[in-house]
């Protein structure tokens, strides 16, 4: 099948939605590899409001779209089109995935409960406000990858708050991977972690305290700790 144009609207009888005409355009225009701007996107489709959402759908297709948090060489306004998925623009190819399929409020409501309504990634409850702002936190119902100790791959529901479910970054896990990391823990940290885990809470310890408390210092007073630190408390 002739791929059709990011230009055209329709192709073989039936119609190119814009996130499909926005793949044909990496394709066409950018090219694996390539980086691309924001701004750029918009002027193609100056008609199709919030285009570079679109574009950012193609990634539940397995398109690979970068931008600078996953690619330190990118501006905030660059993104680097690395690879292609899915071919979207074939009738069938942009099916809804299955883990994309909607959470009814009763599994919406367990799964908030068994999070203790708090977002699992950046542990913010729901109707917090946040430290740099007066907004407050809306909690939704996201599904994570997961990969299992036989390499097939789930999507299980956790609770997320609005601001981190529109962030870029990968929260896929690798649970064989963390298994093992958890394995080779000597039993000390082991412990510490299993009451952490049992708790589902961490507790800080007096030095873990004073280390954040010296890491919000302006230098004078972090120099001022650390000559403190080399001195044996006694007087010359």
């Amino acid at each position: 099948m002739t791929m059709p144009s990011w230009q055209e609207t329709t192709a073989g009888g039936h119609k190119l939605g814009s996130m499909a005409r926005a793949a044909l355009w990496l394709i066409q225009e950018v090219g694996e590899g390539e980086i691309f701007t924001v701004a750029k996107l918009r002027e193609a489709f100056p008609d199709i409001a919030q285009i570079d959402r679109r574009m950012r759908g193609l990634r539940d297709y397995g398109w690979e779209i970068a931008t600078a948090r996953e690619d330190p060489e990118l501006r905030s306004q660059e993104r680097r089109f690395v690879t292609r998925g899915r071919d979207v623009w074939v009738p069938g190819q942009a099916k809804t995935p299955s883990h994309k399929s909607s959470i009814t409020s009763a599994q919406r409501a367990k799964v908030m409960q068994e999070d203790g309504y708090l977002c699992r990634t950046c542990g913010i409850t729901g109707g917090e406000a946040y430290d740099d702002d007066i907004v407050q936190a809306v909690l939704n119902v996201a599904r994570r990858p997961v990969t299992q100790e036989d390499g097939s791959v789930t999507h299980q529901l956790v609770t997320e708050c609005q601001r981190c479910g529109r962030g870029n970054v990968d929260r896929s896990v690798h649970l064989p991977e963390l298994i093992a990391k958890i394995e080779a823990l000597a039993p000390l940290e082991r412990s510490v972690l299993s009451g952490w885990v049992k708790h589902d809470k961490r507790t800080y310890s007096q030095l873990e305290v004073l280390w954040g408390l010296y890491r919000t210092l302006p230098e004078e007073s972090r120099q001022a700790v650390a000559d403190a630190l080399e001195s044996d408390g006694t007087d010359d």
